[in-house]
């Protein structure tokens, strides 16, 4: 009995996790991503017309095809010429069940632009097409 029970529990290990640091790291990237996420959103920027229709219901995630001010044709962020633009619409909505496609265009593209796109997509078989237009004001 001549060793005391101090320093016994002196070399007792510590089994608890020290959560402090772990919340702080947590912070130091929460903070980081909420900065950064709105910096990776760029896209085309198009002038939409405006009209009173109603919108379309819609389904799963839409394809969206953007045309802009200066005749560029693009698809989720990927330039596509208007000769090759049926066979990426075909091959893109393959094996996609929602054949829909949203068409966004500058209000200063020509019509006839509007038009051929919306012939190749259907010639690829899309079976529901829109125009994306901003509302008009009362």
């Amino acid at each position: 009995m001549g060793m005391s029970t101090g320093r016994r529990s002196s070399k007792a290990v510590l089994s608890e996790i020290n959560v402090t640091p772990l919340v702080d790291v947590m912070l130091v990237l929460l903070i980081m991503f909420m900065v950064t996420t709105p910096l990776m959103q760029q896209g085309v920027q198009v002038d939409l017309p405006k009209t009173s229709a109603t919108g379309m219901e819609l389904s799963e995630d839409p394809m969206l095809l953007q045309i802009d001010s200066s005749q560029r044709i693009t698809i989720a962020k990927n330039p596509i010429a208007l000769n090759q633009l049926r066979t990426k619409l075909t091959a893109i909505f393959k094996t996609r069940k929602n054949k829909q496609l949203f068409i966004q265009a500058d209000r200063k593209v020509d019509y006839g632009i509007v038009a051929e796109v919306m012939a190749e997509a259907k010639a690829a078989g899309i079976s529901q097409l829109g125009l994306v237009t901003l509302p008009k004001d009362p």
